[in-house]
């Protein structure tokens, strides 16, 4: 099998997240499996719980990180967030990479829904690739309206090359 890298927009977010190897976490629309293989890295008694609406985003990411979900520090599931009962009693960190829900749309409940299952002091970390920068005001100001809705702090991180930007909200 192919070795897969990992992208340097997705290394740094993880950076900034600072993933400590007890963190329960959740990602949201994992996609490839690029984000799920560097958090899974840094774990050790801490968990992640990948989400994706998309059947071939589920079946990506458990075929690149099978080593993980063997060793039980990954669980996988087609599922979108609205929806998402949540299977560890507190999350530490949650994490989303060009999930655009959080501007797009209301996301009052999912935001509500993070919110409650993060633990005093938890974080959301909501990355965006900056592929056209016109956008970039109206997702920055949407998604931190969202969330600062919701009762998070929010502060947002830019990363000019790759250009990503992150807006983090802390419980």
């Amino acid at each position: 099998m192919r070795m897969q890298t990992i992208p340097a927009r997705i290394l740094w977010a993880v950076d900034v997240m600072d993933v400590r190897p007890s963190d329960q976490v959740l990602e949201i629309g994992c996609g490839p499996g690029a984000g799920a293989e560097a958090i899974c890295a840094r774990l050790e008694t801490g968990r992640l719980f990948a989400i994706d609406r998309s059947e071939s985003g589920v079946d990506r990411t458990k075929r690149r990180n099978s080593k993980y979900v063997d060793a039980g520090r990954l669980t996988v599931r087609q599922i979108d967030l609205a929806t998402l009962r949540v299977p560890v009693k507190r999350l530490d960190k949650v994490f989303a990479f060009n999930v655009n829900l959080f501007w797009v749309r209301d996301c009052a409940d999912e935001v509500a829904l993070l919110h409650d299952r993060l633990v005093p002091g938890g974080e959301v970390f909501l990355f965006y690739e900056v592929t056209r920068a016109q956008s970039l005001p109206e997702v920055v100001q949407k998604t931190s309206a969202a969330l600062t809705s919701g009762g998070f702090q929010v502060s947002v991180v830019e990363n000019k090359a790759p250009a990503v930007v992150g807006i983090i909200g802390r419980r």
